[in-house]
């Protein structure tokens, strides 16, 4: 269920500006983004997880936070991390 090691590091050499760069918010949001992804299919076979579902709540909103801090901060950052993770439509 979480994102194992080798996955949250592929995620961070791909979005961070580093190796190891993981504070980035472009990091955290694709972070997010893939747990996300990884919850929303486990609620298809666990209808009634509604523990889960909380802890997604959460993480959704968080994402939304990251997200217009980077819109607020840098618009140019924004648009590339929500085209890259097509999650505006």
């Amino acid at each position: 269920m979480p994102l194992t090691k080798d996955q949250k590091q592929e995620i961070v050499k791909k979005y961070g500006k580093t190796g190891k760069d993981s504070g980035s918010p472009e990091v955290q949001v694709a972070i997010l983004t893939e747990r996300i992804n990884e919850l929303s299919s486990h609620f298809e076979t666990h209808k009634r997880d509604h523990h889960s579902r909380m802890g997604l709540l959460k993480m959704v909103g968080k994402r939304r936070r990251l997200l217009e801090y980077l819109q607020s901060r840098d618009i140019e950052r924004y648009r590339k991390i929500v085209e890259e993770l097509h999650l505006r439509k």
